[in-house]
């Protein structure tokens, strides 16, 4: 459904650490990098989040959050674990959610904009 996603940050700099770390975690690369933006996504595919430096930059309100797939729960528990130490917060802690699911394991963390993010892993 969508082609890609935009996000506004106010430290490039910071924002490059937590998702190269983060994403990393997934198995996602960065796939550009200019002046003001990044772009993440599978390697050796189009970009699927950008991130573009923005003085007034501020993360939408409640009720949104962006999910990433991961291939694995190990994979959910390294993207929460690296994403806290690299400047995120703690905002759901890895481990089944059977009120979406009983396969849904999840984590949930805010960046250092405050985006919330969610890795997701729905299989057996």
């Amino acid at each position: 459904m969508l082609g890609h996603i935009s996000l506004g940050v106010r430290d490039l700099a910071v924002a490059a650490k937590f998702y190269d770390a983060a994403l990393g975690a997934l198995g996602f690369v960065r796939l550009w990098t200019g002046e003001d933006g990044l772009g993440y996504g599978e390697p050796g595919s189009g970009e699927k989040l950008n991130l573009f430096e923005r003085v007034n930059a501020y993360p939408p309100g409640d009720g949104f959050h962006l999910a990433f797939n991961a291939p694995s729960p190990e994979a959910v528990d390294a993207f929460h674990a690296v994403a806290v130490s690299h400047g995120g917060a703690d905002a759901g802690s890895p481990g089944v959610r059977p009120n979406y699911g009983p396969t849904y394991y999840a984590a949930f963390v805010l960046d250092p904009d405050g985006h919330k993010l969610e890795a997701v892993c729905q299989g057996p």
